[in-house]
């Protein structure tokens, strides 16, 4: 695999999100993101065996990249797949493993959309709101599986201070970008 210029032998396994390849909506959010901040934490929200964090890793060199996953064969495969990489900036924990008081510079995700709306939406609201002030979110969602209904409810849900937009449109996927503006932020 070839993940932000750097070739790769990536160790998958069945019953982590596309085992056998990076998937479409993960190539479309790589493709349409710009460059991640150079240092601060950086946030893959059900980062699977580790595509998103691995990037983002590669990319920012001297951040911190929290890969976050609920299932445990998944950290360790991001974990295998980080130091095949030589990176060591990479910490791949369950949600209740991060700092509750740490915000992020940027977070990057390919979400679980699958899990249902009702727990994708808590998930969402968990982390979006930890962005920095003056930060952004991207999350790619294929069209039909909701990304309208959930651009929507975004703009709903998360507090004052957030502007969320579509930022591209690509092979049947959205990306959207939830930006805290910081001026905002500040009045909230």
């Amino acid at each position: 695999m070839t993940l932000a210029g750097c070739d790769f032998v990536a160790t998958t396994a069945g019953g982590v999100f596309s085992p056998d390849r990076v998937d479409a909506g993960t190539q479309v959010l790589l493709a349409n993101t710009p460059a991640p901040p150079p240092g601060g934490n950086l946030l893959d929200i059900g980062c699977g065996w580790g595509p998103i964090s691995l990037t983002l890793a590669l990319l920012s060199p001297h951040a911190t990249v929290w890969a976050v996953d609920v299932n445990e064969r998944a950290l360790d495969l991001v974990r295998a797949n980080a130091s095949a990489l030589g990176l060591d900036n990479v910490n791949a924990v369950l949600p209740a493993d991060v700092p509750a008081d740490l915000l992020f510079m940027t977070i990057w995700s390919n979400p679980p959309i699958r899990v249902g709306k009702e727990e994708l939406h808590a998930l969402l609201l968990q982390w979006l709101p930890r962005l920095e002030p003056g930060s952004d979110a991207w999350l790619v969602v294929q069209r039909n599986l909701g990304s309208d209904s959930l651009h929507r409810w975004l703009d709903d849900a998360l507090p004052s201070g957030f502007e969320v937009t579509r930022a591209a449109t690509n092979k049947g996927y959205r990306v959207l970008r939830a930006r805290l503006h910081e001026e905002r932020a500040r009045l909230s």
